[in-house]
């Protein structure tokens, strides 16, 4: 069975990825399908002698969606590419603040009376001779039709996915705010219409009745504040990307490699098994290998969590994202590009901000079903006020208000972005988590169990107690380890410093300094040699 991911184009909401992993799902020889609404991906496995990608993408597209290999779309385009994370939060954005600045003026003409009534509010002169009284209803009326249409035209997004969707049999969450909206907009024009023939027909009763009765006002609002939802959602993805990309970080851009005797700088993706790399100090290790030549200290703890530099020198093994400290070294490629560690780390953490908790899987079938079952009800509800009596009016408000506070949009959001927000925040702190499943597991744990000293230390030393010999006071012990120190960048001697700068010790002055590979430092004052470091 192989693995594969693949991004999905064309989700709105956790009916569309119930869709297609049904659709997928029904694909032979698939297995294990995950569908991702907020990262916008799938995950699953497949037999590659009964089915193939080609025949995957078809199944995704048959539903009514779009879908590539992940990363092979992008790696395809020569042009750099807009982040699409930024670029919908901007899009996003832009379309709310509009929203906004539509919505509140058609709120307030057509709810001043009840503001001033419920608040307090003093309505002004003018509005009230513009706007009250039947005859001024159809200026009323027409002014909040002018006013919504830009609402709806930003937001058109959810008219054309949603009923797109409703007509292919398949209907989802913006179906349920398509027909709310375009129901309240339609039937407000109905309503223009009418209160016309009660003014061309002297019918003033009829021009009071559908001046009360318009829901133009429902129309904007609700496209606007689902859009407040998908502004929230895509920030969310977006504040959580970021930890991806501090991971991405880590991994440098490029590496000087020796290819026919020739020192070159060659882009790190451009690396082969079997390149003789050479490392400067401060420079970040770009594969994964075994040094040839030369010694120098390695900053593992962005890998392990150890803050101590681990000695190297020739046979020794060096990992992906690690830092050279203080010597040059040649190492021997032997694991590159996307079979390294960071790459593997980078891999583990983009699967598990995608995959699925069993309780996400519980609450996508249930949308699944949720939409058609609540479009049901509402034709229902509509059909048997008006069986009952009730006036046209009366039962369109009763099935619009079933479609519009129906979306239940958290509950196919709510779950992925718990685990997003907390496999992301996990890894902006150096904890990985494997997957959707081990977080939801992770609830019950009752006992923790360490395996090394990095995991649970603030992750730099520090002096925590001074032992001297005897006829050696504490202050001169810190004096002569700080002069011997003050020349070194390793962390030891760091916080050697820091201790003796804390209690007001100066160091003393030190010449013949030497820095001994593997074991320590030495050098010499006052006709003394003195050493610092390991047995």
């Amino acid at each position: 069975m192989k693995k594969q991911q693949f991004t999905i184009t064309g989700m709105t909401c956790s009916a569309c990825s119930a869709r297609v992993e049904k659709a997928v799902a029904k694909v032979d020889g698939t297995k294990d399908v995950s569908v991702n609404l907020l990262t916008n991906s799938m995950q699953l496995e497949y037999d590659e002698a009964k089915t193939s990608v080609p025949a995957i993408i078809k199944a995704v597209v048959d539903a009514g969606y779009g879908a590539s290999v992940k990363g092979k779309q992008a790696a395809a385009k020569a042009a750099p590419q807009e982040d699409p994370v930024k670029k919908s939060i901007a899009e996003m954005k832009h379309r709310l603040v509009w929203s906004i600045a539509f919505l509140l003026p058609t709120m307030y003409i057509s709810m001043h009376g009840l503001f001033e009534k419920l608040f307090g509010l003093p309505v002004p002169q003018i509005v009230s001779e513009v706007f009250d009284g039947p005859q001024n209803a159809i200026v009323f009326a027409f002014s909040q039709f002018l006013l919504v249409l830009p609402i709806m035209y930003l937001n058109r997004r959810y008219y054309i996915a949603g009923f797109r969707n409703l007509f292919r049999g398949a209907p989802n969450m913006d179906s349920l705010v398509g027909m709310g909206s375009m129901a309240a907009a339609l039937f407000g024009a109905f309503a223009i219409f009418r209160m016309g023939w009660g003014f061309g027909h002297g019918d003033m009763a009829l021009v009071q009745e559908y001046s009360t009765n318009l829901y133009f006002e429902s129309a904007g609002m609700i496209v606007t504040l689902i859009t407040v939802g998908k502004y929230l959602e895509a920030r969310a993805k977006g504040q959580t990307s970021k930890a991806l990309e501090k991971l991405m970080d880590l991994a440098p851009k490029q590496a000087c490699v020796v290819r026919g005797g020739v020192e070159q700088t060659i882009p790190a993706e451009e690396l082969v098994a079997g390149d003789e790399i050479v490392m400067r100090p401060g420079e970040r290790i770009p594969a994964d290998g075994v040094v040839l030549s030369g010694t120098t200290s390695v900053d593992e703890s962005a890998i392990t969590g150890e803050p101590i530099p681990v000695e190297k020198q020739a046979g020794d093994k060096v990992t992906s994202a690690t830092i050279n400290k203080q010597g040059s070294i040649h190492f021997r490629a032997e694991r590159v590009g996307e079979d390294t560690t960071i790459s593997q780390i980078i891999r583990l953490v983009d699967e598990a901000s995608a995959s699925k908790a069993p309780i996400a899987r519980t609450a996508d079938k249930i949308a699944g079903i949720f939409v058609p079952a609540v479009i049901t009800i509402a034709v229902i509800a509509g059909g048997v006020w008006l069986a009952m009596g009730a006036s046209v009016e009366f039962a369109f408000s009763i099935a619009i208000c079933i479609l519009v506070i129906s979306c239940p949009c958290a509950l196919g959001l709510a779950t992925p972005v718990a685990i997003m927000v907390g496999t992301g925040k996990g890894a902006e702190n150096g904890i990985l988590i494997k997957s959707g499943e081990a977080l939801e597991i992770a609830q019950s744990v009752d006992t923790v169990v360490m395996d090394k000293t990095g995991t649970i230390t603030e992750g730099r030393p520090e002096v925590t107690v001074i032992v001297t010999a005897d006829g050696i006071a504490e202050q001169q012990l810190l004096s002569i380890a700080a002069g011997l120190e003050q020349g070194s960048e390793h962390p030891l001697a760091e916080a050697v410093m820091t201790a003796a700068r804390e209690r007001g010790i100066a160091p003393k002055a030190m010449t013949d300094f030497k820095a001994l590979f593997g074991r320590g430092v030495e050098a010499e004052a006052d006709g003394h040699v003195y050493a610092a470091g390991n047995d």
